[in-house]
């Protein structure tokens, strides 16, 4: 990625909220069947999204953080519960850099400064180099559109219809909160409750009073399930895609921010194809010859 330090974090945060207006520009009276509890809500996501195994695209970034502002592309492969891969390339078309993270091995390679780094698929390894301050099943859910949900009691949560959206606030373990902004797709808002699909509009994860991260998820397009994968050459067998058959409406604008690492990062995706097929080792990658090998350790 390529960083611009002429551009403030803060003039750079206002051009990003500038992306995401439309969100709470059209507050609407709620829907005439509404969910009765915060759970059954959730249910309703989770069945959304039940089809979805990951889900593949192309991405610009624009990132803020304390070094200023990096933009760049990205190529991504996103699949439950935790394998990621990104490759970031140039304006060119070159490759500058990958990462992998398998759910329990995580690399990078730095093409153009010949470093490798290898270590646990921790959270806090993957947050680091991907500058995305949210851990990786959680990252692999909301590339897709879906809400990662804190460990939480039934009691210990509240579901209102608050300025055009369902507001859920549940309380967790380790004195955390969670909330989800949830809206049903319209073709389906004049449905029974138990029968729409929801887009999630937003998620905030707070721990002990500071915001850990807050997510605004729009611009919502059809995702298709990707294609089988052919050997132009008609020798290797194709392969299949990773998941059934999925048609869902899945967002192509995420904001992530983070008060508490003064992260804040924008993706922007173009086309994204669900349930891609998966060839043996890309979520992996040995270091090439001639690279510095440094231990990703990082708590």
């Amino acid at each position: 990625m390529k960083s611009s330090g002429s551009a403030s974090l803060g003039s750079g945060r206002a051009l990003l909220a500038c992306a995401f207006v439309s969100l709470s520009a059209c507050s609407r009276s709620a829907p005439p069947s509404r969910f009765p509890t915060a759970d059954d809500a959730i249910a309703r996501m989770r069945a959304t999204y039940a089809c979805v195994r990951g889900v593949q695209g192309e991405s610009k970034v624009d990132y803020f953080g304390e070094q200023g502002r990096v933009r760049g592309n990205t190529l991504f492969v996103a699949m439950k519960p935790e394998r990621l891969r990104f490759d970031v390339f140039s304006p060119f078309g070159v490759t500058l850099s990958t990462l992998t993270s398998d759910g329990k091995d995580f690399a990078l390679l730095d093409i153009g400064g010949k470093r490798f780094w290898a270590g646990p698929a921790t959270a806090c390894n993957v947050g680091r180099f991907l500058r995305v301050p949210v851990p990786p099943h959680a990252l692999v859910s909301l590339l897709a559109g879906e809400a990662p949900v804190l460990v939480h009691d039934a009691v210990a949560t509240t579901v209102a219809w608050e300025s055009g959206s369902y507001v859920l606030r549940l309380a967790s373990k380790y004195d955390a909160e969670e909330t989800i902004r949830l809206e049903p797709v319209d073709l389906d808002w004049d449905k029974p409750w138990n029968q729409q699909r929801v887009h999630v509009l937003g998620v905030t994860v707070v721990q002990q009073g500071i915001e850990l991260y807050r997510v605004e998820l729009g611009d919502f397009e059809t995702s298709h399930t990707a294609k089988p994968r052919t050997d132009p050459d008609g020798i290797d067998p194709d392969v299949p895609p990773s998941g059934p058959p999925c048609d869902v409406e899945t967002p192509r604008h995420v904001r992530i921010v983070s008060e508490a690492s003064a992260q804040d990062v924008l993706l922007v995706h173009g086309d994204l194809v669900l349930n891609p097929p998966l060839l043996p080792g890309l979520f992996v990658q040995s270091p090439p010859a001639g690279v510095k090998l440094l231990d990703a350790q990082c708590r």
